[in-house]
């Protein structure tokens, strides 16, 4: 089901993605986005629909060995022409075009073993084949309160359609 009130717009995914971020590289994602020492983000879920409604894309995928899109805000659904339905059962491989697929792993493996990456550029394919250029992503891993590797986000304000 789409964020929405119902489901606190997923604030203790969120919560996880923003921490995450915040621990890697001391920076807050979001306008006005709460200090983390002074907030319990997991139950913020006016901050989490912040996030949701935001206008920059903000998405991410579990561990599974082909792992599937769990979290796309609406900037996100929209670029790749998607549903949350359908995003969040797109293996997030197909994201890239088959010539990007080898480049985008890489990617990955590296923020995997440094923890995140910071101005990331990359062409991206819509559902229906429409082609976009990201520029300037962060990339980074997440983590749970255990400390347990939960997958990986991305961030990104700048595109252009091709």
């Amino acid at each position: 089901m789409e964020p929405a009130e119902e489901n606190r717009f997923y604030c203790e995914h969120v919560a996880m993605v923003v921490r995450s971020y915040y621990q890697l590289t001391g920076k807050q994602i979001g306008v006005g986005a709460p200090c983390h020492q002074q907030l319990d983000l997991a139950t913020d879920s006016a901050f989490a629909q912040s996030l949701f409604n935001a206008p920059f894309a903000l998405i991410s995928h579990g561990t599974e060995a082909e792992p599937l899109f769990n979290y796309a805000n609406k900037t996100a659904m929209k670029l790749f022409n998607m549903t949350w339905d359908e995003i969040t059962n797109l293996q997030s491989r197909y994201s890239a075009e088959q010539p990007s697929r080898a480049e985008r792993t890489q990617l990955l493996n590296e923020v995997k073993a440094k923890g995140y990456i910071e101005n990331y550029s990359g062409v991206r394919i819509a559902q229906g084949g429409g082609r976009f250029y990201i520029e300037q992503a962060s990339v980074w891993n997440l983590t749970d309160n255990e400390g347990r590797y939960r997958g990986q986000a991305a961030m990104f304000s700048d595109w252009h359609y091709l």
